[in-house]
């Protein structure tokens, strides 16, 4: 397995505070003979005759000497999983979850903006401090 984020943990509790049910720590994607890891697999139930909302949440920090670097993995990485969730999951919905600080100077540049907006990434914002969810961003 995968070494985990070092946000993992506050993403995990933050989303738990939001209400959410993590129903898989890692939440494994698995196609054919190949086996992934995303961090976390959690659900919300709503009312009982709409189902339920279930996400696959990957924490990353951003916290790279090249930040444009973890931004061109974070990409290739949520391309992959989405692409085999469509697949085996195609209920859930994947998420990537940033730091405020990353969101604050990093994800709120123009460029940055312009490649999010172009390649629509959901974001889940969280404050590492408080391990609370500050905005979803869809």
């Amino acid at each position: 397995m995968p070494r985990l984020d070092i946000i993992h943990d506050a993403v995990r509790n933050a989303l738990i505070r939001d209400g959410w049910t993590i129903t898989d720590d890692p939440y494994v994607i698995q196609y054919r003979r190949t086996t992934l890891y995303a961090d976390l697999g959690a659900e919300r139930p709503i009312a009982v005759e709409r189902g339920g909302l279930r996400l696959v949440v990957e924490a990353k920090s951003f916290v790279g000497a090249s930040k444009i670097q973890d931004l061109k993995e974070a990409l290739g990485q949520y391309d992959i999983y989405r692409y085999l969730l469509e697949e085996t999951a195609p209920d859930r919905k994947l998420y990537i979850a940033i730091s405020t600080a990353a969101h604050r100077t990093f994800f709120t540049q123009d460029f940055v903006q312009l490649i999010l907006q172009k390649h629509q990434l959901p974001i889940i914002v969280v404050n590492l401090d408080t391990e609370e969810v500050e905005q979803w961003i869809n």
